[in-house]
């Protein structure tokens, strides 16, 4: 059993993984102030939760985009399950072909989403993360990684918007009826929901118009859900992709090591 772990800017992911099915796929908050301990036993308290036992824990892989927490997880980790943990980065193989300026730049998120989106759906295909920030990822028809997109992310925005404008409300961001809206409420909703689906989509019709053919779009992230059902696109989801990607990153280089 491989015990799979993001650092994300906002949620901190975290699942285990058997025989290729995921036997459970959590997130709780990231939070910069936690010490080692503090970590420990959250982990601790979510495997209790699951029945994990611990001494079924054969390794752990991470990825991170807040190199700052890395290795505070890391030890934490380490503490709990006496693995250390293979961290995805520079020398890990990973089977893609980056074709970026600087392929180092690339967030190991990414790189998890990338490896998992092309094993179960192919190529050519695009990926769009709805997290912190919402991340387009673009594979060529050829399986080429070529590059992406980084937008705001659905609730960076809402909670801008929240913060900027002193009279509108604070409000539970879902799709309403319509999306012309006739109160304050209704046109928050419209414009946070719709107006996210429509930059979604925009962005792929630009894509596959620049790219000259059509792609398959598989979706994931914490507002997937609730974005995936207003756009306009046929668009997969699948809030299991960056610990499917983890996972499969992790057996290429334990293979590698045997």
């Amino acid at each position: 059993m491989i015990l799979a772990i993001d650092i994300g800017n906002t949620s901190l992911e975290m699942g285990c993984v058997d025989n290729d099915e995921i036997l459970f796929h959590e997130r709780i908050g990231t939070d910069l102030r936690k010490t080692e301990l503090e970590y420990t036993i959250a982990f601790k308290g979510i495997l209790n939760l699951f029945s994990v036992n611990l001494n079924a824990v054969e390794g752990v892989i991470m990825s991170s985009v807040v190199p700052s927490l890395t290795n505070t997880i890391e030890t934490a980790i380490e503490k709990l399950t006496g693995k250390k943990a293979m961290i995805v980065g520079p020398g890990v193989k990973t089977g893609l072909n980056i074709l970026l300026d600087n392929p180092t730049d690339m967030g190991a998120d990414l790189v998890a989403n990338a490896v998992a989106g092309i094993a179960e759906y192919g190529f050519p295909l695009i990926i769009v993360d709805m997290g912190t920030a919402t991340t387009i990822e673009v594979v060529d028809r050829k399986g080429n990684y070529i590059g992406g997109a980084v937008m705001p992310g659905f609730n960076s925005s809402f909670y801008s918007l929240i913060r900027s404008a002193a009279r509108l409300p604070n409000i539970e961001p879902e799709a309403p009826g319509k999306t012309i809206g006739k109160n304050t409420i209704d046109c928050m909703k419209s414009g946070i929901v719709y107006g996210n689906a429509s930059m979604v989509d925009g962005m792929i019709d630009r894509i596959e118009k620049e790219l000259g053919y059509g792609v398959k779009i598989v979706a994931t992230g914490g507002m997937a859900k609730t974005l995936v059902s207003v756009c306009k696109h046929d668009i997969l989801l699948d809030q299991e992709l960056l610990m499917k990607g983890l996972n499969i990153i992790y057996k290429k280089n334990a293979e590698k090591k045997a």
